[in-house]
C-alpha cells in the first residue's frame, strides 16, 4: 500500500519503542506454510466448527508472525475458533534480527519491508480469499507495522471488521476512507501514536458515523499488545 504523503499523520514512522518489549515463552501450536509465495504463520481450531469459517487476516509488527510472542497470540485467537494467517512480510528478514548489530541501517529496514509488504500484501489477500472462499467471515487485525494493511485489507468486501493495537504509519486518509467497524486498542503511554492523534481518529470516524470501539490501556507502552511483561499483573491483562 502506497503511502498518502500529503494526509496529515496521526501515526508516526517505526521508532525505539515499536522494537521494545518482553519476550515471552510457550509452545507454538500453529504451522509454517506459503500461500502467493508468501510465508504464513497458520494456526487452526482446536476442533472443527459449524458453520461459516471465521479468519482472522494478522499483519505482524516489526517482529513478523514467527516471533514467539506473535505465535502464542496467533495460536490464541485460534483457540477461540479462528482461522489465523499470519503474512511474513518481512520474507525471513524481521527487524529482531539486527537489534543487537551496532551498523544496523533502521530506515533502510523499514524502506526494504514497506517494499515488500506493498507488492506481497495484495497478491496474498486474494489468494487467501480463493482458499477460504467467499463464504468465509473475514477479520483484519494489526500490530503497529501491520496497521496500515489491516485497515487496507478492509478494501475486501468479506472483511467485515479491522482492529489495530498502538498502530504505527498512519495517516487522516486512512481513518476517512475507511468503511469497516474498527477496534482500536490503544497505548496511555505511546509517542507513534499520541492522545492528539488519537482523539483525531475518533473524530473522523465519529464524523462519518462509522462503528468504532476504543480500548485505552494505563501504565502501557507501545508495544503492549505483543510484547507486554506478563509478569507484571496490569501489562498482561492489557494483552
Amino acid at each position: 500500500m502506497t503511502e498518502t504523503n500529503s494526509s496529515p499523520v496521526l501515526a508516526g514512522p517505526i521508532g525505539d519503542c515499536c522494537v521494545q518489549g518482553v519476550k515471552h515463552t510457550g509452545e507454538p501450536a500453529g504451522k509454517t506454510i506459503s500461500i502467493a509465495d508468501v510465508p504464513i504463520y497458520l494456526s487452526e481450531p482446536p476442533s472443527p466448527q459449524e458453520g461459516r469459517k471465521k479468519v482472522i487476516l494478522y499483519f505482524p509488527d516489526a517482529y513478523g508472525p514467527f516471533f514467539v510472542n506473535a505465535k502464542l497470540l496467533q495460536d490464541f485467537y485460534a483457540s477461540q475458533g479462528f482461522y489465523v494467517l499470519g503474512i511474513d512480510y518481512f520474507l525471513g528478514d524481521p527487524i529482531h534480527l539486527h537489534l543487537d548489530s551496532p551498523d544496523f541501517d533502521r530506515a533502510a529496514w523499514v524502506a526494504k519491508s514497506q517494499k515488500q509488504a506493498e507488492e506481497a500484501v495484495p497478491k496474498w489477500l486474494k489468494a487467501v480469499t480463493e482458499l477460504y472462499g467467499q463464504d468465509s467471515v473475514y477479520n483484519a487485525v494489526g500490530y503497529c507495522f501491520g496497521g496500515p494493511y489491516a485497515i487496507q485489507a478492509a478494501a475486501l468486501e468479506n472483511v467485515v471488521s479491522v482492529a489495530f493495537a498502538h498502530p504505527s504509519r498512519l495517516n487522516e486518509d486512512h481513518f476517512k476512507n475507511l468503511t469497516k467497524p474498527l477496534l482500536m486498542a490503544c497505548a496511555e503511554i505511546d509517542n507513534t501514536f499520541p492522545p492528539a492523534s488519537r482523539r483525531r481518529a475518533v473524530d473522523i470516524l465519529a464524523e462519518k458515523k462509522l462503528p468504532y470501539h476504543l480500548q485505552l490501556f494505563s501504565g502501557v507502552a507501545h508495544g503492549f499488545g505483543t510484547r507486554g511483561d506478563l509478569n507484571v499483573e496490569n501489562s498482561r491483562k492489557s494483552v
